[in-house]
């Protein structure tokens, strides 16, 4: 899952570890066809064709664990699984959207981090990455 796209998250940037949700995401859909990808998922054939390439297309929370579903569990499963590794290491650091908003380079306030972990809006990789980075490196300590 994404939340375990690499071992030590808190030893990466931001950006390394979008690369390795990235690097989850193509290896998911290795060997098949985009347009094929693309109807199970949703997510458009182009996106698809790009991530398979190797570039970094803007993709959602949603729209990875729709990819990742293409050969795992459903994908509704993988996004609750994200937000309650998030919530739990939030738990664990004892931070509030508040802190991750404001040590983050997001542009995003605490009610909008709060309500994108809680799936009220929609959370891009990048974000998540950011995030999942800043939780992570505060239970490493």
């Amino acid at each position: 899952m994404l939340y375990d796209a690499a071992d030590e998250p808190a030893t990466l940037t931001p950006a390394e570890l979008h690369e390795a949700y990235e690097a989850e995401l193509r290896a998911a859909i290795e060997g098949l066809d985009a347009d094929a990808v693309a109807s199970e998922t949703g997510v458009s054939a182009e996106t698809i064709r790009a991530l398979a390439a190797g570039e970094s297309p803007s993709l959602t929370l949603s729209e990875a664990a729709a990819i990742l579903a293409v050969d795992g569990p459903d994908a509704d499963a993988i996004v609750q699984e994200v937000r309650d590794h998030l919530l739990m290491g939030m738990t664990t650091g004892v931070l509030d959207v508040d802190t991750i908003a404001s040590n983050v380079d997001l542009d995003l306030s605490g009610q909008e981090v709060q309500q994108a972990i809680e799936g009220r809006t929609r959370m891009t990789l990048a974000e998540l990455a950011a995030i999942h980075n800043y939780v992570a490196g505060r239970n490493a300590h």
